[in-house]
């Protein structure tokens, strides 16, 4: 009976241990959630949604031109770095006893774990200096190579996943490899491949330091992809850490507003996650 109750007094003060642990780091997460929400929602109106930055001195603006800018480069830098991760990552599914799929799974670990700020300062000496001049082309290519090495690890665990008969049962139909990699085992693990695409988009979505070397901001609307370009990141920073509290209040609004993008794009990553392969 003693060790009974003992094995039970165990399990119960494990138990409330875990349930510490998990509101230690659930805490944090909401503090900062409710704070941004007190500091931000006063300022979303219809004008933030629609309107550029006013001058310093004027009442209202909004970060419309950081939004579109955002939504250009995230696009710009998806068209190149999604194709990258997920071809690669049926390379190294398909072919992955070589040692050039090893080579490619280290390199991809580093530059996962490679601080944003350095793919800045990267995409700055091959792309600013020699175009001589800032331009969201550049800040499209230093969020599309923080892109690549997410995308592709994530989709080769989901490829990895799927079961080899399918793969055996289409090549014994004389299907060639690339088609059925293409056709049979990147279709049954499109809901993994769809989630690690929304988990690089949540990344790069909320990025400065890179756009910091690259993008460097824009006050109005950026015409080209080859000049200056506003994102949400920049405004943010920009006025966060002016003197001004209407640009205080812009940035509290911008933050709320990427908080609960970037939220809903996880979210919708973790419900793709759980779905199960699918021919």
């Amino acid at each position: 009976m003693r060790s009974v109750a003992w094995r039970n007094t165990k399990n119960h003060l494990m138990t409330a241990l875990m349930l510490a642990a998990t509101a230690a780091v659930l805490f944090p997460l909401l503090l900062i959630f409710v704070h941004i929400v007190k500091m931000g929602i006063d300022s979303l109106s219809v004008d933030f949604f629609t309107q550029i930055p006013k001058p310093t001195g004027e009442q209202g603006g909004g970060m419309a031109n950081g939004m579109l800018g955002s939504l250009i480069m995230i696009g710009a830098a998806s068209l190149v770095g999604l194709p990258i991760g997920i071809f690669g990552a049926i390379y190294l599914t398909e072919y992955g006893g070589s040692r050039m799929s090893a080579a490619i799974r280290f390199a991809a670990d580093v530059l996962s774990g490679t601080p944003s700020i350095i793919t800045g300062l990267v995409a700055y000496s091959l792309l600013v200096v020699p175009m001589k001049g800032f331009s969201a082309m550049a800040g499209a290519a230093a969020l599309g190579m923080i892109m690549v090495p997410i995308v592709l690890r994530t989709t080769e665990e989901q490829l990895k996943m799927v079961p080899g008969t399918l793969r055996e049962a289409s090549l014994a139909l004389g299907v060639p490899l690339w088609r059925t990699s293409l056709k049979v085992t990147l279709r049954s693990a499109t809901s993994g491949v769809l989630t690690g695409i929304l988990l690089a988009i949540a990344r790069v979505a909320g990025e400065t330091a890179p756009l910091l070397f690259t993008a460097l901001g824009n006050q109005f609307w950026g015409k080209s992809l080859f000049a200056p370009m506003a994102a949400i990141p920049l405004q943010i920073f920009t006025f966060a850490i002016s003197p001004y509290e209407d640009w205080h209040r812009l940035a509290w609004a911008g933050a709320l507003v990427l908080v609960v993008v970037m939220f809903t794009l996880s979210l919708t990553a973790r419900y793709f996650g759980r779905q199960k392969y699918r021919i």
